[in-house]
């Protein structure tokens, strides 16, 4: 099991990783982790073509249950760098 944390969060965005918010777009408007991009979960199959399978992707949400079920979708569509990073609160301060 991976531990998340500020660290790792800038270490993967300074290596190209993609941070993505699967919040719905009124909760990312109520505010979102700097650089991240909101692919609400119930569109998400619409939304992941902007995905670059070649760099990270950090996927994160409210408490990390949502992200983490875009995880085992991208897992199971071959995504071989996909972290749920769980939930917005825990890294406010980064």
């Amino acid at each position: 099991m991976n531990t998340y944390d500020c660290q790792f969060l800038q270490k993967m965005l300074s290596e190209g990783g993609q941070l993505i918010d699967v919040r719905s777009p009124m909760e990312f408007s109520r505010g979102a982790l700097q650089g991240a991009i909101n692919m609400p979960i119930e569109h998400f199959q619409h939304l992941m073509d902007g995905i670059d399978n070649s760099k990270p992707v950090l996927l994160y949400c409210r408490t990390g249950a949502r992200s983490g079920m875009v995880k085992n979708y991208l897992d199971q569509l071959g995504f071989s760098q996909v972290h749920n990073i769980g939930g917005i609160m825990q890294f406010a301060g980064c």
